[in-house]
Parts: C-alpha cells; structure tokens; sequence
C-alpha cells in the first residue's frame, strides 16, 4: 500500500524547508566571521576602549571556538534568543519584536491590494482584447504594465512623494501615523506587482478563452459571468499563484529601501541602520527574519498550487 499523496506532499517539502533553514541560519552565522578585522571594534569605533571591546566581545560569545560559538547560535535560535545589539545593547528579539509589526502591515496591505487590482483588472483586459480586438487597449495596458513594472519600488515612492507629498501637499510623507500615512508606502510597494500580476491574468486568462471547453461553455449559452468567473479564472490562477509568491518575497525584500524612502519604523529601516553603524549581531537577525519570511511564503505558494491543482508536479513528483 502506497503512502498517500498529501503526505508524501508534506514530508517532501518539509524537508526541502528545513534544508533552506538550515543554509540560511548557516550562513548568517557565518556572515559575523567572515568580515575582515574585529566586528565588535567596527561597531563601537576605534576611539572605545580595549575593556569595553573585551566585555563586549566576552558578551557576545566571541572568544569561544567557532564549533562552540556555532553550537550557542543552534541552541539560541531554539529559544528565540537572537543575540545582543552591539551599538544598544538591546537584544536584537526585543528590537525586531518591536518593528516587525510595521513590516508586517506595510507587506501585507502592499500584497493584498496588488492582488486585489491586478486579478479583476486582468481578466478584465483579457475580456476586452480576446480576438485581437481593442488593439489600442491592448497596446496602452501592455506597455504601462511593462513601464510599471521596470521601475524600482523606491523611484515609484520617491514619485509619489513629490506629487502628492511635496506638490499637491495631500498625504504625509514620512513616519507611521494615523491611515493617510500607509497610503504612499504601500502603493510604492504594490503598483508594480500588481501591473506583473495584471500581465500574467491577461495571458493566462487569454489561453483559457481559447480552450475547448470555454468553447462548450459558450456554445451552452452560459452567463458571462459564469463563463469568465467560474470557468477561466480558477484554471487562469496557477501561474498567477506562483508568479504571486515570488513577487511577495520580493516585495518584503523591496521594503527596505521603501521604509527608508518613507522614514517607516520597521525593519527595513532598521537593517540599514545596522549596516550603518556595522552592528552585525541585529543585522543577522534581521537577515534571518527576511529569510525566513521568504521561505514560509514559498511554502505557502506550493500549499495553494496543491490545493488548487491536486494533480500537479508539486503533489505527484
């Protein structure tokens, strides 16, 4: 008797998750040891007194052996124990627990409104443009989806603060405050995706029109809606699914420089102060956090493709 799909499913990709762990926790370890010179004299300046490098150095584990030091890093990560801020003197838990919120609002928000554009709008220009027509629709949609895309998320944020922060003086342009301030931040995050998303509804959705069976649909006389809604659409949202996963990972990645565009106090911010100031200890774990995100996203895709296709590769293979 065979293992069941589903489970054969789950231990294969837990594995390939805890394998990616494994690297990434790996190699943020090892990012501290690597840099040339003395991480902790980096951080707190040549002018700091040899006692205080010492103890921090003793603070940190540092002059343990690597075998040992990387033992510590295994059994603190268990126990949500990330290490010591060199700068602060904070533990670097207590200071990504306190900006990931802002992280985690301005990713989502971004994500769902990209999705909750590009699928209707999509379709919409698929309905449109099926058969060649509206061939200036299709031209305008095709090439403003491209320019859209192309441009990076912290020029189209810098955009958006010139022309309705500075010029129209409509939205606040900087910090986390009452909702006009997320207006900015998350439609610099989301209009890119969101024209990707829109491209790959269209041409999904469009291949769809032209199968076989949405030809019965329509030789039946269903309802448009029917037909685009219940038919096309759920088949058209494979590629789309994927294409959207990448795009999230990407998308929490793109907040660090959006965050700085914007003065956003979250993590984004946060890295780059670190590497500023050569705080190696919260710039790992905060490496660690991103990594891990863009993993259980990855996971989540293979999730919903399983569901939404049950005998794709991802389940069979």
């Amino acid at each position: 008797m065979g293992i069941n799909p589903w489970l054969r499913f789950a231990l294969r990709r837990a594995g390939r998750l805890l394998v990616s762990l494994w690297v990434l926790v790996t190699a943020a370890f090892l990012m501290i040891h690597l840099i040339p010179g003395d991480p902790v004299r980096a951080a707190l300046g040549s002018t700091a007194p040899l006692s205080l490098v010492n103890a921090r150095r003793e603070l940190l584990g540092l002059n343990d052996p690597l075998w040992l030091q990387y033992a510590h890093y295994l059994r603190d990560l268990v126990t949500g124990e990330l290490g010591t801020a060199i700068t602060s003197g904070l533990p670097v838990s207590q200071i990504i627990g306190d900006r990931l919120p802002a992280t985690l609002e301005l990713a989502v928000l971004a994500f769902s409104l990209a999705v909750l554009v590009s699928i209707p709008l999509g379709l919409g220009m698929a309905v449109l443009t099926r058969g060649g027509r509206r061939r200036p629709g299709e031209l305008a949609f095709t090439s403003s989806s491209v320019v859209l895309a192309a441009i990076p998320d912290f020029l189209v944020g810098v955009g958006l603060v010139y022309v309705f922060g500075v010029q129209l003086a409509w939205l606040p342009v900087a910090g986390r405050g009452d909702p006009g301030s997320y207006v900015l931040p998350v439609l610099a995050l989301a209009i890119g995706p969101a024209a990707v998303l829109a491209r790959i509804v269209r041409v999904e959705t469009l291949a769809m029109l032209r199968a076989d069976y949405l030809r019965t649909a329509r030789a039946k006389r269903l309802p448009g809606h029917v037909i685009y809604l219940r038919h096309a659409l759920p088949n058209a949202l494979t590629a789309t699914i994927t294409q959207a996963g990448l795009l999230l990972g990407a998308m929490v990645a793109g907040t660090v420089l959006v965050e700085n565009v914007f003065a956003w106090p979250g993590l984004g911010s946060t890295i780059v102060q670190s590497i500023l100031a050569k705080d190696y200890p919260a710039v790992q774990g905060v490496i660690l956090v991103y990594g891990v995100g863009v993993l259980l996203a990855n996971l989540v895709v293979d999730v919903a493709l399983a569901l939404l296709d049950p005998r794709s590769t991802i389940r069979e293979g």
